[in-house]
Parts: C-alpha cells; structure tokens; sequence
C-alpha cells in the first residue's frame, strides 16, 4: 500500500489531502505513478500535477520522478515554496 500525501495550494487544487493506494503491478517509479493516477483521477488531477513545478518526496526525501517506488512507500507532491 502507497500512501499518497498532498501538500499546501496543491492539496486545496486536487481537493484533498491524502489517499491510500494498492501499488500496481505495472508501477516501479514515481513516473510510472504518476501516470497511473492520471488515469484513475483523470485530466484535472493531471493539470495539477503538471501544470506548475511540483516536487516529490519518497520516503521523506526529495527525488526525480524517475526514482523506484515499492509497496509501503510514502509519496509526498508538493509546490515549490518560497521564503522571505
């Protein structure tokens, strides 16, 4: 099971916080996800995610989206923050 955690404006754009997810057979890498929920939540979901540079996290650290995945992994997308 993945736990798939959303951060910040993009929490509020995607309309949620979190979701559980059984890890596919098909997925190996953060890309390979994030393709298969643009297909579960469809176009919209999929303007969110690409449409600004959103970061990911696996694990509680930063990486690209082609870093593997495995079941209990924690997957975190997040927008760029600044500070000031």
């Amino acid at each position: 099971m993945l736990k798939i955690i959303y951060f910040a404006s993009l929490r509020d754009r995607i309309g949620r916080a979190e979701e559980q997810l059984e890890l596919p057979a098909q997925v190996a890498t953060l890309s390979d996800l994030i393709a298969h929920l643009s297909e579960l939540h469809g176009a919209a979901w999929t303007e969110q995610i690409n449409s600004t540079p959103v970061l990911t996290a696996v694990n509680h650290e930063m990486c690209e989206r082609s870093q593997s995945i495995k079941d209990g992994d924690e997957i975190a997308f997040f927008p760029p923050v600044t500070g000031g």
